[in-house]
């Protein structure tokens, strides 16, 4: 459903990765950050580096922040398809947005026979293209208020302001 898709990104600090590498995105709690073929600076996400000659898969199986969205892609069968051309990026829930979900939802959707609604869930996290944090904040001024991206999954992903941080739901 909607809630599940979007409650990850409700739920905790959201970093954003892109293919091919990263540079700092100013969202949610400074823990943001976006990558994509061009750039070429190297920043820390989760205690690792991202390296802006690697891919999402490649970086964020380093993050020690996203071991749980790592184990999901995995579970997914969506390596191969974060691993390819993009470019792509992905709103990446955090170890913590996952521990903020009920309990049993995270081990329900590893569930082989839960594959696809996962495949859902974690595509709803990926927008094509490449989306910086300036991108989101002209959007939402020309938006009045608000962004809209659609998802990999066909959804709605909306940024918003909510204070001085963007926010999506």
């Amino acid at each position: 459903t909607k809630m599940t898709n979007k409650i990850f990104l409700a739920a905790a600090a959201v970093s954003a990765l892109a293919l091919g590498g990263c540079q700092n995105m100013g969202m949610d709690d400074g823990m943001a950050n976006t990558a994509s073929a061009g750039a070429s600076s190297t920043v820390m996400v989760g205690g690792a580096a991202m390296y802006p000659t690697r891919n999402i898969i490649e970086n964020a199986v380093n993050s020690n922040v996203h071991t749980t969205l790592v184990a999901a892609v995995k579970a997914a069968g969506l390596v191969d398809t974060l691993s390819g051309p993009g470019p792509f990026t992905v709103f990446a829930p955090t170890n913590s947005a996952f521990d903020a979900l009920p309990a049993g939802t995270v081990d329900t959707l590893l569930m082989p026979a839960n594959k696809a609604k996962l495949q859902k869930v974690l595509t709803y996290h990926v927008v094509p293209g490449r989306i910086t944090a300036a991108d989101i904040m002209s959007k939402i001024r020309a938006g009045g208020g608000v962004a809209t991206y659609t998802t990999v999954a066909g959804e709605p992903l909306t940024f918003r302001m909510q204070g001085n941080a963007v926010v999506a739901t």
